[in-house]
């Protein structure tokens, strides 16, 4: 036994413990005929820094494979990083300009090498702090998303599902980044409302054409008539409106039913070719907002694009990658042309609409902005504008880049995410793959019955390049290799896609290309299906929804039993975390400051299924505190001459406290088992808490103080061995060092999880929760009633039952002990001035005379039960108060409900108080 240090010191014990974890593979220790049990790691980003969002996913992870582990189980928790197109090829960018050194200049393979450099010295920091958490997975079959084995299956997906005609290529409208000139997707695209402008327009109808323009109020009677030879319409982008295909009213829109089916103008551009489009009608125009017409830009805008599509209008493509006007292509006199006859009727294929340039040879190669401020600057000199207005506005912008991202008409390679999904939405109808909480169930359902084709290609130079070969012709052949391609196409020429694969389509095979596959390997066999999923809410579509889709389509079943879904850390008055507002979490300040113990206890007990966490740093020191009492409990029992218990069982008990905690401890592990099968991690964590801070150490400890006979170190050494195995999975390193602070055959991590064979002592347990009750009732009036600590008390017992009158003659050493009494009298007390505690249906008196000054203490209790009962008037009468809760901020609002309810606690303890005293 080595003798424990005074003070409980994080810093000390968590890296020696990690090394020697890891060191000697006990993260996954060989147990090739045990059962199997499989959870994969979502892969953080090659990049990354372990933020709190990570720290709250891996802590929940690391809790279950801890516990699977000590059941004895086959456990591997599968760990790897994520290659991350975009960020990486941002950062290696960046350094080499550091350098004086363009990505452009020195060409794809060496900006590719430079990339793998980086990763050797630099990619992967985030492994390191997933260390620093405690995370045990198994590093030593560590993946990454572009390691040779991994590659293999990505790239055989892609062929196996053009070959199954599930993959192909199109020319869509999607999110681009023009900083990064590549397609993102919607999860890097971040929305956020800025100040604009709403810019009204004239549209002249062609040929100086009118019509009466009527408008009338909710009960039929015309407010506005006139005859206008316009139709107005408003617009926040008016560089877009150089491609505009038509303009769109609803069908039922009487305003303009006159016009429908003609031509308008466009009112920019060299007055003699001015471009004519339709007036058409179409369900997507609100009549109620602005003008109710709406110019279609099919190729700039999403809701545009599915107008365009729905009624065959073309779209004009007006920006090159860098969101500078087209300066490519015809000129625009003969694009402009060949628009109108488009759309008379004329017949064109999409390529030929999408190489006409319709930007003015003013505005070619200006960026976007510079055009708009040209744009309004000519429409409003010709007399066109009608008015202009501020207005907030929601744009897109890149969460990488900071640019307001383009919808942009682009050719990329596109999944039939339809056909996919369908096994992915039965699975969860039928129960298949079980969805916790079931909440999400209908999130699943929405997205996934009314999904999009998944657009899988991104211009950068980093990542899975699209195994696509084309020949001059045109002709594509896509194969798993250059050589095969070749065959295919009979020795023409090729030339390989310069795209990549979006890393959202390789990670979507994690669950069984980290286990070998296509190869048929062992722990494919053995460890596909997993077991149970952990994800963010916030990546059910781009990563949960299309494992389970890969999954089935490779694998022929669920990638895993059970998805469980997580909310996110909020700040500790519920706000969303970000730099901008400056209330991001560092998890690794708070291990650096309280133990990763104490953040991992913190983050399991505020996962509540369902809901967002709010994370305040008082609640992790909080939890610094419980490790402590831990500690300190250890000590204690080590100077007692408790050590390691001898036994996996219950040890054989006759005292009643003694049968008393060993039943305490049956039913923590029953409380905890229940959790852990239900995935609710805050009760899991409250049910090991409360047993160990209170029953454990705040009650058995003081119980069997002085008292450490044979027995009782048998059955103290085992309830603290048993409190060490269910809090490990919580507390990995605290649990560690205090189970090897004895001598062990085995460390604490591959000991076995408890199993309820002893069973509680309802007798045992009804005796000492009886103790305890009334301790904790005479200790409570003593503390209200300002009884001086070092002042003992007669207790007088009015009328007890012969059952009590037995327990305070059983139990009298420790209660005179624990309550500070000086005696115990079976007989009423019939003097005045005693404080009065009922307990199991006996009535105790605790004569006070002499002791404190009764009078004085009267008037103080009667003076604080009626400032706490103002206060807390005071505050229901605002929170009754509509124009409050209503307008009030929320935190604000809950804040007064808070102060009511303690205020409402306090009044009512001071009323007890003076009840008390009779």
């Amino acid at each position: 036994m080595s003798e424990l240090p005074k003070t409980f010191d994080p810093s000390a014990i968590e890296q020696r413990w990690y090394e020697h974890w890891e060191s000697k593979g006990l993260f996954r220790p060989e147990r090739p005929d045990e059962e199997p049990w499989t959870i994969v790691m979502p892969p953080p980003n090659v990049t990354g820094s372990l933020h709190i969002g990570h720290a709250l996913d891996n802590t929940l992870q690391d809790v279950l494979t801890r516990r699977e582990r000590m059941r004895g189980k086959d456990a591997l928790w599968v760990v790897g990083t994520d290659h991350a197109g975009i960020a990486t090829q941002m950062v290696v960018e960046r350094n080499l300009e550091s350098q004086g050194v363009k990505r452009a200049e020195i060409g794809r393979e060496a900006f590719l090498e430079h990339v793998w450099e980086w990763k050797a010295q630099s990619g992967g920091a985030i492994t390191r702090q997933l260390r620093r958490l405690g995370a045990s997975c198994d590093w030593s079959n560590e993946r990454f998303t572009m390691d040779e084995g991994f590659s293999k299956a990505v790239i055989k997906v892609f062929v196996e599902l053009y070959n199954r005609k599930l993959i192909s290529r199109a020319k869509r409208l999607v999110n681009w980044d023009p900083k990064f000139q590549t397609a993102i997707s919607d999860l890097e695209v971040e929305n956020r409302e800025v100040q604009g402008h709403m810019w009204h327009f004239k549209y002249p109808l062609a040929g100086g054409e009118t019509y009466t323009y009527v408008e009338k109020d909710e009960d039929g009677n015309v407010t506005l008539s006139e005859e206008r030879d316009y139709i107005s319409i408003a617009t926040t982008r008016p560089e877009t409106m150089l491609g505009d295909g038509a303009v769109a009213v609803h069908p039922d829109d009487e305003r303009y039913r006159p016009i429908v089916g003609k031509f308008c103008e466009i009112p920019v551009g060299p007055k003699e070719h001015r471009r004519l489009i339709p007036i058409i009608t179409d369900d997507y125009p609100d009549p109620n907002f602005g003008s109710g017409a709406v110019k279609i830009t099919g190729a700039h805008d999403l809701n545009d694009y599915g107008v365009a599509q729905r009624n065959g209008i073309p779209m004009y493509r007006l920006m090159d990658g860098t969101a500078h006007m087209r300066s490519d292509g015809p000129s625009y006199e003969e694009s402009a042309t060949r628009a109108v006859e488009i759309a008379r009727g004329a017949n064109a294929s999409p390529e030929e609409v999408d190489a006409l340039n319709l930007v003015p040879e003013e505005y070619r190669g200006l960026d976007r902005y510079e055009a708009r401020k040209a744009v309004v600057a000519d429409i409003d000199a010709e007399g066109l504008m009608v008015t202009v207005e501020d207005k907030l506005i929601m744009q897109p912008f890149g969460d990488r880049s900071g640019l307001v991202i383009e919808p942009m008409l682009t050719d990329q390679w596109y999944v039939d995410a339809e056909t996919l999904a369908k096994p992915a939405i039965d699975a969860v109808r039928s129960g298949d793959i079980a969805v916790v909480p079931e909440t999400w169930k209908k999130t699943w359902f929405n997205w996934l019955e009314n999904i999009q084709p998944w657009c899988v290609s991104r211009q950068l130079w980093w990542g899975h390049r699209i195994p696509a070969w084309y020949a001059d012709d045109g002709s594509v052949f896509v194969a798993e290799t250059e050589e095969d391609a070749k065959a295919a196409a009979g020795g023409k020429a090729l030339r390989q896609d310069e795209d990549v694969l979006d890393t959202w389509f390789s990670s979507a095979l994690w669950p069984f290309a980290t286990l070998g596959w296509p190869e048929e390997t062992h722990d494919l066999k053995r460890h596909y299906p997993n077991d149970v999923l952990i994800s963010g809410f916030d990546i059910i579509f781009f990563w949960d929804a299309r494992m389970a889709m890969q999954g089935f389509e490779f694998m022929g079943e669920r990638p895993w039993k059970t998805l469980y879904l997580h909310g996110l850390v909020r700040d500790a008055k519920g706000q969303k975390m970000s730099k901008s507002k400056g209330n991001t979490v560092d998890p690794l300040g708070l291990i650096d400051k309280y133990g990763a113990d104490a953040l991992r206890f913190t983050l399991a007990a505020m996962e509540s299924q369902g809901r967002d966490i709010k994370l305040d740093e008082k609640r992790v020191e909080g939890y610094r505190n419980f490790a402590t009492k831990l500690w300190n409990a250890a000590r204690f029992l080590q100077m007692n001459g408790v050590g390691a218990s001898q036994s996996i069982a219950a040890p054989a008990a006759e005292l009643p406290v003694n049968r008393w905690i060993i039943g305490e401890v049956v039913n923590t592990l029953a409380e905890l088992d229940e959790a852990f099968d239900e995935l609710r991690f805050d009760d899991m964590a409250n049910a090991i808490y409360h047993f160990t801070w209170g029953t454990f150490c705040d009650w058995y400890v003081e119980l069997v103080k002085g008292a450490f006979d044979e027995e009782t170190k048998r059955v103290a050494a085992w309830a603290f061995d048993q409190i060490l195995v269910m809090l490990h999975p919580f507390m990995p390193f605290v649990t560690e060092e205090l189970w090897n602070a004895n001598e062990r055959p085995y460390d604490l991590i591959v000991a076995k999880w408890p199993t309820p064979e002893a069973q509680a002592d309802p007798r045992a347990k009804s005796e000492i929760d009886w103790l305890i009750n009334l301790v904790s009732e005479v200790r409570s009036a003593r503390t209200e009633l300002n009884v001086p600590p070092s002042a003992k008390l007669h207790l007088f017992a009015t009328n007890a039952p012969d059952e009590t009158a037995d327990r305070l003659d059983r139990l009298h050493t420790m209660l005179t002990r624990l309550a500070r009494l000086e005696s115990i009298q079976l007989s009423p007390f019939d003097g005045a001035g005693a404080a009065q505690v009922v307990v199991g249906g006996t009535s105790y008196a605790l004569p006070l005379e002499g002791v404190i000054d009764l009078e004085a203490e009267r008037g103080r209790l009667s003076k604080a039960v009626g400032a706490a009962e103002k206060e807390r008037d005071s505050l229901a009468q605002r929170l009754s108060n509509p124009s409050f809760t209503e307008r009030a901020k929320p935190e604000a609002v809950e804040k007064a409900r808070s102060d009511h309810a303690e205020k409402s606690a306090e009044a009512e303890r001071y009323r007890a108080a003076l009840e008390r005293l009779g």
